[in-house]
């Protein structure tokens, strides 16, 4: 019974935010704490460089370290800039959450993050992200609203790509960005909710764009990308979704694609040693 009762009850913290686990970015509230949670996440779609399937894979694994700290740590393996599929990059991402103003079936939210990214790859084109293409450093703010079956949630950040093209005369690319999304999620399934058992049903669309702040072409794009998700008894969720472009000055590597993912969380993974 001593088990049985904080995990029912993170189960249904987990479940009452179902709708601001969306599938594209991070809301500003974590993980249940000392959780832990895997990751797949597979990208693919038509490239701009060729006639095959540009593919992107990328496992994560996840940690809720407290109630306020929550830790990401992933690799990427894709096919996007060679003919073969290789390692790409690594990635670690930290979120602070700060703030919390919690009601019933209503709370508002805001966290700091902050990423490091390692990739293998070069700079190409002037979209900068973390997520596979580029190394570099990211920061930003989180801002997170629920009401009842609704929650919407902003984000902004700055990048800093690194590399070694910094040093080119005259510069070809651009290395700092603006990056912001505006995301929204509903709950739609179940009606009511009676027992984590039950499989939930979120519908989300989210808006994801970018400013170059240090080049005078190519300067921004913006995207839309609704996306569906199922959560199987508060402890594993499967997303799809769709991403393409809206408006853009950028010659971008893929104007459109495809995403499914699959997290499975297992609660109390980081459970305290019991005193003696």
């Amino acid at each position: 019974m001593k088990i049985f009762l904080p995990a029912f009850l993170v189960l249904i913290g987990f479940n009452t935010t179902a709708q601001e686990l969306f599938p594209y970015t991070e809301p500003a509230s974590n993980m249940p704490a000392r959780s832990m949670s895997l990751k797949l996440n597979s990208m693919f779609g038509n490239g701009v460089h060729g006639d095959k399937i540009d593919q992107r894979y990328s496992p994560e694994v996840m940690f809720g370290l407290s109630k306020k700290w929550m830790l990401h740590a992933g690799l990427t393996f894709s096919n996007m800039y060679e003919n073969f599929f290789y390692y790409e990059s690594a990635r670690v991402y930290a979120k602070y959450r700060f703030l919390s103003n919690d009601d019933v079936h209503k709370h508002f939210r805001m966290a700091a993050f902050a990423t490091a990214a390692y990739s293998r790859n070069h700079l190409q084109h002037n979209e900068l992200n973390l997520m596979g293409d580029h190394s570099g450093v990211q920061a930003g703010l989180i801002a997170t609203q629920l009401w009842n079956k609704l929650a919407v949630s902003g984000t902004a950040s700055l990048i800093e790509v690194l590399d070694e093209k910094r040093n080119d005369k005259p510069q070809q690319y651009a290395f700092q960005s603006l990056n912001y999304s505006l995301s929204a999620g509903y709950l739609v399934l179940p009606l009511e909710y009676k027992d984590y058992n039950q499989t939930n049903l979120n519908i989300y669309a989210e808006l994801l764009g970018g400013q170059n702040l240090d080049w005078e072409f190519e300067k921004y794009y913006l995207d839309l990308a609704p996306s569906l998700q199922l959560i199987f008894k508060s402890t594993s969720k499967l997303n799809l979704g769709y991403r393409f472009q809206l408006k853009s000055d950028i010659y971008r590597n893929m104007k459109s694609s495809w995403m499914i993912s699959y997290e499975y969380i297992f609660l109390n993974a980081l459970k305290r040693k019991s005193a003696k």
